[in-house]
């Protein structure tokens, strides 16, 4: 499985991701420069990564530039011919932004910058992300965000939930999903969204943050796992 890492001006988490994807996952990785307008030898069973940061400064709203950046519409040409779309944070931002994934993701309830360690629980393993995931598995990922607090309207809401589109909800370290485990105020503690399809994917925390005993957690790595777990099978 080939992994495509895209660099905005502003992205700053691309060489976390390139680093875990290569070094610690041992995957073919390659950069994509945001001004391409295609995506070299991509495969449908490949994956593209926008990763966090702050591309375009985050002038106007957060992703709003991004979406509009050559390679997007590569990327999603891409999506919507069923390959994987991973956005982390800014690239959650991004791809709601560009319609990959519904709802939005506004200013903190706070209105201030969040880096802190939360929980989160495993809503499903019905998707590449969570595939290698039991669901109500517990994990302890770090945020970093200024425009995390997800929002949709409450047919959209209805739909993620009728269609188990959420991926992951923010929860206590015992696994109750309650308000004060809530960082940002998103909707009904929403931390990571898939799409009707099951091939893109959202989420605000970082896994590529939590995936090395270096850092005293590996929890984030069961999603890279879960994407080769993914690769694996549909080669078999």
């Amino acid at each position: 499985m080939k992994f495509g890492v895209v660099v905005f001006p502003g992205s700053n988490c691309d060489d976390d991701m390139v680093h875990v994807l290569g070094t610690v996952m041992g995957q073919e990785v390659v950069r994509l420069w945001h001004k391409e307008t295609t995506l070299p030898d991509f495969d449908l069973g490949d994956c593209v990564v926008l990763p966090g940061g702050f591309s375009y400064g985050d002038y106007l709203r957060a992703g709003a530039i991004a979406r509009f950046s050559p390679i997007m519409e590569a990327v999603i040409d891409f999506a919507n011919k069923g390959g994987y779309v991973f956005g982390i944070c800014n690239g959650f931002q991004v791809l709601c932004e560009a319609g990959l994934l519904p709802g939005v993701l506004l200013k903190n309830s706070n209105q201030r910058f969040i880096c802190k360690n939360v929980h989160l629980k495993t809503m499903t393993s019905e998707s590449a992300v969570t595939s290698a995931i039991n669901p109500g598995t517990v994990l302890r990922i770090p945020i970093a965000h200024a425009d995390g607090r997800y929002f949709a309207d409450h047919e959209t809401i209805s739909q993620l939930k009728d269609n188990n589109q959420i991926l992951f909800s923010y929860c206590t370290p015992e696994g109750d999903i309650t308000e004060a485990a809530n960082p940002n105020g998103s909707l009904h503690n929403i931390a990571g969204i898939c799409n009707d399809k099951r091939n893109v994917f959202g989420m605000m925390p970082h896994p590529e943050r939590a995936s090395e005993l270096l850092l005293n957690n590996l929890d984030g790595k069961g999603l890279f796992d879960s994407f080769l777990r993914t690769a694996h099978s549909h080669s078999v």
